[in-house]
């Protein structure tokens, strides 16, 4: 399949969040990516669930939920109520992460698994086969903004490898500090979804930007 592209609205004009919403919706973005913060995990706090349904209204485009929350176990229902359709939880916060991998699953909703820079791919051995999606953090989650981590392209290689040993049909999503020339590289390397936020909306033309990325 081809690759799919999946803005942030991390990065977005909260004051002003319907005109961008009805810009995604027109153009050639595949999925919208929400990143949702709880202040404890990650450093900062982002949005929740009043957000996410007002979202999920005007958004035409598929919500893919990234929750970066302690023990996501306790709000998986709330959040398949609020319009996820992908749900993916960190490794690091998960207790029992096949438990949450099919709680997700149970309410007809994808499930992905995060990993952040320092977790190897080698964690996710065992689950590989049940989850939809594997995120990886190419920044340490809980800012817009930062600078891309090289050592993505060889944590890629050695997922997808992993994905094909298995013969696990898990995507590969990346999310961090992405835009035109290390997408590019990612894409080669067999990355499937590309999260871009400020790559996106901080250039003169997000419609475009989009369209670049969609077509590398």
């Amino acid at each position: 399949m081809n690759h799919l592209v999946a803005p942030s609205l991390l990065s977005a004009n909260f004051l002003n969040l319907q005109d961008d919403l009805d810009m995604l919706n027109k153009s050639e973005a595949d999925w919208i990516h929400l990143d949702v913060m709880d202040g404890l995990f990650v450093p900062n706090i982002s949005f929740g669930f009043p957000i996410i349904e007002k979202i999920n209204r005007i958004a035409q485009k598929p919500l893919d939920v990234h929750l970066m929350i302690f023990d996501p176990d306790r709000y998986l229902e709330r959040f398949q109520k609020a319009g996820a359709k992908i749900i993916s939880v960190h490794y690091e916060t998960c207790q029992n992460l096949h438990r949450s991998v099919y709680g997700i699953k149970n309410m007809g909703v994808k499930a992905g698994v995060v990993l952040n820079p320092a977790s190897s791919v080698n964690l996710l051995e065992e689950i590989i086969c049940d989850v939809d999606m594997v995120l990886l953090m190419s920044v340490n989650p809980g800012f817009g903004g930062q600078k891309f981590i090289p050592n993505t392209y060889e944590k890629t290689r050695r997922l997808k490898e992993m994905i094909l040993r298995k013969r696990s049909s898990a995507l590969i999503e990346v999310d961090g500090g992405v835009d035109i020339e290390n997408g590019r590289k990612l894409v080669e390397g067999g990355v499937d979804v590309l999260v871009a936020g400020n790559t996106i909306f901080t250039s003169p033309d997000p419609a475009a930007t989009i369209k670049k990325l969609k077509n590398l």
